[in-house]
C-alpha cells in the first residue's frame, strides 16, 4: 500500500469537570452545531472527523469524557492510547480551574507526555467570571501549556484549537520518524518502511546459529477510508 493511501489517526481526549462545555466543543467541532441544554456525559462520547494538515489527511478521533469522580474507574481506561488532550475550564466555575492539575495529572498517569492544550471555555460569559486573565495565563504558563480562550456557543476558537494538536502531533511524529534509522524494502510495485531501531527489532538465533532479525512496521498509520455518511461519526 502506498504512503498516499494512508491517513494519521489521532486519539484526542477531552478532559475536566462536569458542565464546563467538553460535549458542546466536539459536537462544535465536529456536527458544527451548539446545544444550550446540559446534558451530564455517562462515561465516555466519541465523535470524529477528518481534516487536512500540512498537505497530511488526519483523523481526528475525539473522546468526550466524564468530569464526575464517580466515573473515574471508566473515564481512566479511556485515557489509555490518547495521543493528545484538551484540559477544560469554565470562566464561571473556580473549582473546573483549580482541578485541571489534578486532570492533567490523571492523564499522563495513563499516557505519558502527549500534546496537549488548556482552554478556557465560556468567554462569552465574561461578565459572570470568577477566573482573573492573570491567573489563567500563570496557570498555563507553569504548565508549559499553549492556552486559548474559547467560546463554543460563539465558535471562538474551537477549530484552533484542535488544529494545533493536529499540528503538533504531526510535528512530533516526523520528529521521532526523523531520529530512527529506517531500511527501505521495495518490491516490484510496492514500498516498504520498517523500524530497525532496538525498540521495534526482535533478535532472534536460528537453528543454525546465524541471527535473524524480525522488523516491525514504522508509523503508526491506518488505512483511508471514505465515510459515505459525512466526515463525523457517533458511536
Amino acid at each position: 500500500m502506498l504512503e498516499e493511501d494512508m491517513e494519521v489517526a489521532i486519539k484526542v481526549v477531552v478532559v475536566g469537570n462536569g458542565a464546563v462545555g467538553k460535549s458542546s466543543m466536539i459536537q462544535r467541532y465536529c456536527k458544527g452545531i451548539f446545544t444550550k441544554d446540559y446534558k451530564k456525559t455517562i462515561g465516555v462520547d466519541f465523535l470524529e472527523r477528518q481534516i487536512l494538515v500540512n498537505d497530511e489527511d488526519v483523523r481526528l478521533m475525539l473522546w468526550d469524557t466524564a468530569g464526575q469522580e464517580e466515573f473515574d474507574a471508566i473515564t481512566k481506561a479511556y485515557y489509555r492510547g490518547a495521543q493528545a488532550c484538551v484540559l477544560v475550564f469554565s470562566t464561571t466555575d473556580r473549582d473546573s480551574f483549580q482541578a485541571i492539575d489534578s486532570w492533567k495529572e490523571k492523564v499522563e498517569a495513563e499516557v505519558g507526555d502527549i500534546p496537549t492544550v488548556l482552554v478556557q471555555n465560556k468567554i462569552d460569559l465574561l461578565e459572570e467570571t470568577v477566573i482573573k486573565n492573570e491567573e489563567a495565563e500563570a496557570l498555563a504558563k507553569r504548565l508549559k501549556l499553549r492556552f486559548y480562550r474559547a467560546s463554543v456557543k460563539e465558535d471562538l476558537n474551537v477549530n484552533e484549537v484542535f488544529k494545533y494538536l493536529a499540528e503538533k502531533y504531526l510535528q512530533r511524529l516526523k520528529q521521532q520518524t526523523a531520529e530512527e534509522t529506517e531500511v527501505v524494502h521495495t518490491t516490484s510495485n510496492k514500498i516498504g518502511v520498517f523500524n530497525t531501531t532496538s525498540s521495534n527489532v526482535c533478535n532472534q538465533s536460528s537453528s543454525n546459529g546465524r541471527e535473524v532479525i524480525t522488523l516491525r512496521p514504522n508509523k503508526q498509520r491506518t488505512k483511508k477510508t471514505k465515510n459515505p455518511f459525512g466526515s463525523c461519526s457517533l458511536l
